[in-house]
C-alpha cells in the first residue's frame, strides 16, 4: 500500500514509500545563508506562484552551487568523490534503483526509485549522507557537520519528468563549465537503461 509521509523544517518535504526522487544535497558551507536569504527575498518580488517561486529559486540556487564562488570544494577530489559514489551504490537494491547521479565539487545531484519497505527517502538520505559524513572525516582527519542537514527533493510525477531530471543531472558538469561532453566528468553515473542523451 503507498503511504505518504509530510515532513517540514526549512522547506516541506512530502515522502512516499515508492517512487523516483529527485534529490540534491550540499556540502554545509557551500552557500552562505545571506546569499540564500538575498536570493529568496529577490524571487519574492518577482514569481506570482509558489510553484513557479520554488522552480526559479531551485535554478538560481543551483547556479550559486556550480559558480564555486563560496565554500571549499571538498567533493571534487577523487578520493572524496569515490567514497560517495561507493556509498550510494552500496545501497542500490536494498533500498533503492540507483538511476543517476552526478557529484560535483560541492553538490551531489540523485535520482533514485525507492520501493516500499522499511526504509522512508529521509532514512535513505541519513545513510547516504551520514556514512559517507563519517568516512569523508575519516580520510579528512576531521571532525564535525559535513552536509547541509537538510536536502531539496521531489517526487518525479511522470516519464517526462523524470527524463528532464535525468538530463539536467547528467548536464550539469557542462553546464558549470568543467567538461564539454557530460562522459568526460568522471563523478557522473547513468544506469545503462536510462541514458537519455
Amino acid at each position: 500500500m503507498l503511504e505518504r509521509h509530510f515532513h517540514r523544517r526549512n522547506l516541506p518535504h512530502l515522502y512516499y514509500n515508492e517512487g523516483e526522487y529527485f534529490i540534491t544535497f550540499r556540502l554545509k558551507n557551500s552557500l552562505p545563508l545571506n546569499e540564500i536569504k538575498k536570493l529568496k527575498d529577490e524571487l519574492e518580488k518577482k514569481a506570482s506562484s509558489l510553484s513557479a517561486k520554488e522552480k526559479r529559486l531551485f535554478i538560481k540556487y543551483d547556479e550559486l552551487l556550480d559558480s564555486g564562488k563560496f565554500g571549499i570544494p571538498l567533493l571534487k577530489k577523487n578520493e572524496i568523490a569515490d567514497i560517495i559514489k561507493n556509498i550510494i551504490h552500496m545501497f542500490d537494491g536494498l533500498y533503492y534503483n540507483l538511476i543517476c547521479y552526478c557529484i560535483m565539487p560541492n553538490h551531489v545531484h540523485l535520482v533514485f526509485s525507492i520501493f516500499n519497505n522499511e526504509k522512508s527517502l529521509s532514512d535513505i538520505m541519513k545513510l547516504i549522507k551520514g556514512n559517507s559524513s563519517i568516512m569523508i572525516n575519516r580520510f579528512l582527519n576531521r571532525r564535525g557537520n559535513l552536509w547541509q542537514p537538510e536536502s531539496f527533493d521531489r517526487l518525479i510525477r511522470d516519464d517526462k519528468e523524470l527524463y528532464q531530471f535525468i538530463k539536467y543531472v547528467l548536464l550539469n558538469p557542462v553546464k558549470a563549465k568543467l567538461v564539454d561532453d557530460w562522459q568526460n566528468w568522471s563523478h557522473t553515473y547513468c544506469h545503462p537503461d536510462f541514458i537519455v542523451l
